[in-house]
């Protein structure tokens, strides 16, 4: 068991290494010169002035010195904790600015994986034996994950919140109430999450309940199935050893596809202009915030890293084929 989770974190950290040292190039291969665009937010008009400042932010922000000497500065930086200063909201810190906009990516994040992975799973195996199901959930299924995320949070935003005006279709609360730990600031957060939320499960959903009804329905058609049904096994307990069986590629497709799930959510944050890291990640593009947008990527990244680091864990639980690789030192 040593051997594995030293393998795994071996693998994890040559992975850490490598995305966190690409999302530091992204920023600096991207056109524009991060200065020249806050002197030009600044309007000075005096070419001293100008001068001055265009010197002091050049220094303060290293670019001064050379790529190689910056890369070093950048981990150096990283593992005191200090991601810099923000260019676009500039002095505040960008570990400040990542912190307020964590938690409603978050909480948007990690119930639509949970519940659209849950229910996926649930009505897919639902599906590979009841035939009225299946013919709706199938062809739903279909219709739901090969929709992009912004298609159908662009859908939902007119059909549910332009049209029907039955929830907002921008911002993460009303503007008219002051955050607080209040009932009316929170039910008005839930009210303004849900759309974005829709969004994120109902395309999940599609690719769970495919994925689970078409395993559900090999498992039950396999060797070991038919052999327990000809020694008279009840139907029950052949469908509790399919579903046991089914649920491991689950697991393994729900680390493969998390990725996607993220970047699925950054978008659908963009679309109802959600106050999340995805909003960050375009105004960190937009005002050409070389820190933003390398400190929110960073967030992204540990946090993938992490969730999949669960999710081996939980795949040794779940399956006894891995923990006897494990106890044999072959795994």
């Amino acid at each position: 068991m040593r051997h594995y989770f030293a393998r795994k974190l071996l693998v994890y950290g040559l992975t850490f290494v490598v995305a966190v040292t690409v999302n530091w190039m992204i920023p600096r291969f991207m056109p524009g010169d991060p200065v020249a665009a806050m002197l030009a937010r600044a309007r000075v008009s005096q070419p001293e002035a100008v001068e001055a400042m265009r010197s002091y932010y050049t220094k303060l922000f290293g670019f001064d010195q050379p790529v190689w000497q910056q890369y070093l500065h950048f981990w150096s930086s990283l593992f005191h904790g200090d991601f810099g200063l923000s260019i676009w909201v500039f002095p505040k810190p960008v570990s400040e600015v990542i912190l307020g906009a964590l938690p409603y990516t978050l909480g948007l994040m990690v119930p639509a994986i949970l519940l659209s992975w849950i229910a996926g799973n649930w009505l897919g195996a639902l599906a590979a034996r009841r035939k009225v199901l299946d013919n709706t959930v199938l062809p739903a299924g279909y219709l739901l994950t090969a929709m992009p995320y912004m298609w159908i949070s662009v859908i939902l935003a007119w059909a549910l919140g332009f049209t029907a005006k039955l929830f907002p279709i921008s911002g993460g609360y009303s503007l008219s109430i002051t955050p607080s730990w209040s009932g009316a600031f929170i039910g008005d957060v839930l009210y303004h999450w849900f759309l974005p939320f829709l969004s994120l499960f109902l395309v999940a959903l599609g690719g769970w309940a495919i994925g689970m009804r078409n395993m559900i329905i090999y498992e039950l058609e396999s060797d070991y199935a038919s052999y327990l049904s000809a020694l008279g096994a009840p139907q029950r307990l052949i469908r509790r050893y399919a579903f046991r069986n089914a649920v491991l590629p689950q697991i393994t497709g729900l680390a493969l596809q998390l990725g996607v799930l993220v970047a699925g959510a950054l978008v659908t944050e963009i679309v109802f202009s959600y106050p999340g890291l995805g909003s960050l990640i375009l105004a960190a593009i937009q005002n050409q915030d070389f820190f933003l947008l390398q400190g929110t990527f960073l967030f992204i990244v540990i946090g993938v890293l992490i969730a999949n680091f669960v999710i081996d864990l939980v795949y040794v639980v779940v399956d006894p084929r891995t923990r006897s690789g494990m106890a044999g030192g072959q795994a």
